[in-house]
């Protein structure tokens, strides 16, 4: 698959389901923890949405295809590993202008108040497991990809309608 393909590659990422999340941070506990070795939500590289108090979701790097937050960097301090849609930050050319953040539509860059560089979620590929995923005490993470998510969301809305329908 190539960049301006008709079909964009589908990257796995962080997919929170809003029925389980309780918006308890373990998720950003556990990030900051492995990350930075603190429990601090703000170092984390998970954030946690409350829309008081109808509903609570985590969101993490999407691994967008074609990332507007790689476009956006004048730098070029971002780039895209084109195998697993990571998100990669040089932080020798990265000097936290915030291009970046401004361009990424779900809120998953953080800008580390020390270091003052960019950081994005790379799926703890070190540990071999999202710390995330593995901590979340209502199984309210797991990856996913687009497409399988939309489907997932189809089969739910499916269903409920004719749960309505047989009452």
């Amino acid at each position: 698959m190539t960049w301006g393909s008709n079909m964009a590659q589908q990257f796995q990422h962080i997919v929170c389901d809003p029925d389980k999340c309780v918006g308890c941070d373990d998720c950003a506990m556990a990030c900051s923890a492995t990350k930075h070795k603190v429990f601090d939500p703000a170092l984390s590289r998970i954030r946690n949405v409350r829309i008081e108090p109808i509903v609570a979701f985590s969101v993490a790097c999407r691994a967008c295809s074609e990332a507007p937050c790689v476009l956006a960097c004048p730098r070029n301090a971002l780039t895209q590993n084109l195998e697993t849609g990571m998100i990669v930050v040089d932080n020798d050319l990265c000097d936290g202008c915030g291009w970046c953040i401004e361009a990424c539509e779900f809120g998953a860059i953080l800008l580390n108040p020390e270091t003052k560089r960019v950081e994005i979620c790379d799926l703890c590929a070190d540990l071999g497991e999202p710390q995330c995923i593995k901590f979340c005490q209502k199984n309210a993470l797991y990856l996913g990809v687009p497409e399988t998510v939309a489907q997932k969301t189809r089969r739910e809305v499916v269903t409920k309608l004719l749960q309505e329908l047989s009452n």
